[in-house]
């Protein structure tokens, strides 16, 4: 019983967060599930609906209401959109957490969190071996592309189209680095997060190739751990909390200029995430949490506001390659980045860039989303690669891991054969010979 009223009293903690929201529908227009399915329960609205009853009524439905909650891509699309200014992500995340709390995490949520995730080495383990041994289980479907299915129906993996792990994470080549700044004087920590250290480890390396290339010193700590979303999506605070304080002893705010991070997902974490459920802990690790939320920074914004790239003014021959960009949910609509990304991929001088219609429409990744709902996922996914496809480009960029694991997914399954990239590629690729060089 006093375990309920705790819940409950953290229930009514969202209250004048919830009476914001003036029920006015705005979210129905850029809502990409709601496009899917005319589900009002869809709808942030719907789901704001619902825990405003739920937080009178207490915990009558909670697996009812724990099913409509974790419907939901975590966009922000409807935040990004909301006239009333509704912290929708913010009381999403924490009645996820209350919820779960009150039901209790199935047993292997807590094998997968919190013996798994949170223990950075045993994660890395644990991924190393899978990819020795996935050729058994998978078959490549789209070698342009390099995609692959499962060879046989699974529950996880289905008939998707997915980028396999690496065989060679990123930190096997690259445990560590520890670098004085060079000629802009400047120097960061990269925070590489684990789909770049596991599946993209390319995007990894370029990102310190550019960084190098540019006299940027580095402080790249070993063992670093996952920045948490996947647990707390899931409402696991403990795990989140326990990969929260990891990384925050690997680094040390006052030994770098910037945090910078090559994943969307990760700097909208660390930036917004982990100070909105870090308030209430102790005082040093409060202010440890708000001084690298501070200094932490997409590797698009660095390299244009800090560093000085610039779109090129090149007057060469005609450009070779036409580039399509995919604009992240939590890096346009949650960190408001855009226009920087874009001009990495103008830096090339022999690249254009094509605008896609919709290119900020949410591409139905949404983490775990995509493993639970995978068909209303594809769904989401196909009219994203419907997009692209009709701009007839060669190379679709975007800034985040899982976008482009999202992207590749979708464009397999149209057979198509339009690379997708990171822009920090798309920018190492501009002057290949001359990053390595100075590298």
């Amino acid at each position: 019983m006093s375990n309920i009223r705790k819940l409950a009293g953290q229930f009514k903690e969202l209250e004048d967060k919830l009476a914001v929201c003036t029920r006015c529908g705005m979210c129905q227009v850029v809502c990409p599930l709601y496009a899917e399915t005319g589900r009002e329960s869809d709808l942030a609205r719907g789901k704001l609906a619902l825990l405003d009853g739920l937080a009178q009524e207490m915990f009558n439905n909670p697996d009812g209401v724990s099913e409509r909650l974790n419907r939901c891509l975590l966009c922000g699309s409807c935040q990004a959109g909301c006239s009333s200014g509704v912290d929708v992500i913010e009381i999403f995340l924490k009645a996820r957490s209350i919820l779960a709390e009150y039901k209790g995490l199935s047993g292997s949520q807590k094998l997968l969190f919190r013996s798994v995730l949170a223990k950075p080495e045993l994660f890395n383990t644990v991924t190393g071996f899978v990819s020795k041994f996935q050729p058994l289980f998978t078959r490549q479907v789209n070698p342009l592309l390099g995609t692959s299915c499962a060879r046989m129906a699974t529950p996880l993996l289905g008939n998707r189209h997915f980028v396999p792990l690496s065989t060679v994470p990123f930190h096997q080549n690259t445990p560590m680095l520890d670098t004085p700044p060079g000629k802009s004087g400047v120097r960061v920590g990269f925070f590489a997060g684990c789909l770049l250290d596991k599946v993209f480890p390319q995007v990894a390396e370029a990102t310190i190739q550019v960084l190098q290339h540019h006299g940027v010193g580095i402080w790249m700590p070993e063992n670093q751990g996952c920045c948490g979303i996947p647990a707390l999506s899931s409402g696991d605070v403990e795990a989140f909390r326990q990969l929260v304080q990891h990384n925050i002893n690997l680094f040390d705010a006052g030994h770098m200029d910037y945090l910078i991070t090559s994943c969307a997902t990760c700097t909208y974490t660390i930036k917004k995430i982990w100070p909105m459920m870090i308030q209430s802990d102790s005082h040093e690790v409060t202010e440890k949490v708000n001084a690298l939320s501070a200094k932490t920074m997409d590797i698009s914004r660095f390299l244009v506001k800090i560093l000085g790239v610039a779109a090129s003014s090149s007057e060469k021959a005609p450009p070779r390659k036409k580039i399509t960009y995919h604009d992240p949910c939590h890096l346009k609509k949650s960190l408001g980045i855009s226009a920087e990304p874009r001009t990495l991929i103008q830096a090339d001088p022999n690249s254009s860039l094509v605008e896609m219609a919709d290119a900020d429409r949410c591409c139905g990744m949404g983490g775990s989303f995509n493993l639970h709902h995978y068909d209303l996922s594809a769904e989401i996914g196909y009219e994203k690669a419907s997009r692209i496809l009709d701009t007839g480009c060669d190379v679709v960029a975007t800034s985040c891991p899982a976008c482009m694991a999202q992207l590749s997914d979708a464009l397999s399954r149209c057979n198509s054969t339009i690379q997708v990239k990171h822009v920090v590629e798309i920018y190492f690729d501009s002057d290949l010979d001359k990053f390595r060089m100075d590298s």
